[in-house]
């Protein structure tokens, strides 16, 4: 039932809960959903935030892999595999780079940045100190997204250009697979990160059930959106919502200025 009653990454939760309980998980489901929302942020959600046009989908894109990456990476069909061949990118004007450029256009190096946070795992998933758990922990040894990072922070740019190689990623059928790393847990790769997952049974019937979702990493204290709104300038602060249509919360989130919360 669990996927009915988050839709949204319905995919995802089904494929943690088959992994929790030392079932088959449909990772093909996963790689649809993250293929799905990416495309959706880069052609809908992006651009109509930054007064840019939509960019129409490809009519087969939940089964025409070549569509995909030509709509995404323009005519070289696959991600910048360099530094400096993302650099280029950035400036091509192909496929989803105009989108990326305008991006990079808004945030300055260095704001909204959320540095200093271990890439989410197993281990560290469940713990209460912070992590980066986003579709760029995934990339985050990438040397493309590594040049990134030294240029602009781990800012609205880099978790945006962490895309680029989920999608890949999904299109080669190459994401991180499903994990049960204890008997009764699970961990899946989602659109937005890593979900666990924790069911404990007796005589068929649910006897305990926990999970941590990309979401709740990103907003507990001290996590990648405290760090992200710090390091935003005061005078940047019409910038909020670009910067959580990046971040991506499946939960509702609403930015107060400082001034309004004491009026």
């Amino acid at each position: 039932m669990l996927p009915r009653l988050f839709a949204l990454c319905r995919a995802a939760q089904g494929a943690a809960v088959a992994a929790a309980l030392g079932q088959p998980a449909d990772a093909d489901g996963i790689r649809q959903e993250v293929i799905r929302d990416h495309l959706m942020k880069f052609h809908l959600g992006l651009p109509r935030l930054m007064q840019m046009p939509a960019v129409r989908l490809p009519d087969d894109w939940q089964s025409d892999r070549a569509a995909v990456a030509q709509a995404v990476f323009g005519p070289a069909g696959r991600a910048p595999d360099t530094a400096g061949a993302l650099a280029a990118f950035l400036v091509s004007g192909q496929g989803v780079a105009p989108v990326l450029a305008r991006l990079a256009s808004l945030f300055a190096p260095g704001e909204a940045v959320a540095e200093g946070l271990p890439a989410v795992s197993a281990r560290n998933i469940w713990g209460k100190a912070p992590v980066e758990n986003s579709v760029a922990a995934r990339h985050i040894a990438h040397p493309a997204l590594t040049g990134l990072a030294q240029r602009h922070g781990r800012g609205p740019l880099w978790r945006a250009a962490a895309r680029l190689y989920d999608i890949e990623a999904a299109l080669r059928g190459s994401l991180p697979p499903a994990q049960a790393p204890v008997p009764g847990e699970g961990l899946v790769p989602a659109a937005r990160g890593a979900y666990a997952m924790r069911i404990g049974t007796s005589d068929g019937v649910v006897t305990h059930f926990a999970r941590v979702t990309p979401t709740d990493s990103l907003l507990s204290k001290g996590g990648v959106l405290e760090r992200s709104l710090a390091t935003l300038p005061a005078d940047r602060a019409l910038l909020g919502g670009l910067l959580l249509e990046v971040l991506d919360p499946c939960s509702p989130v609403k930015l107060v200025q400082p001034e309004a919360a004491h009026a």
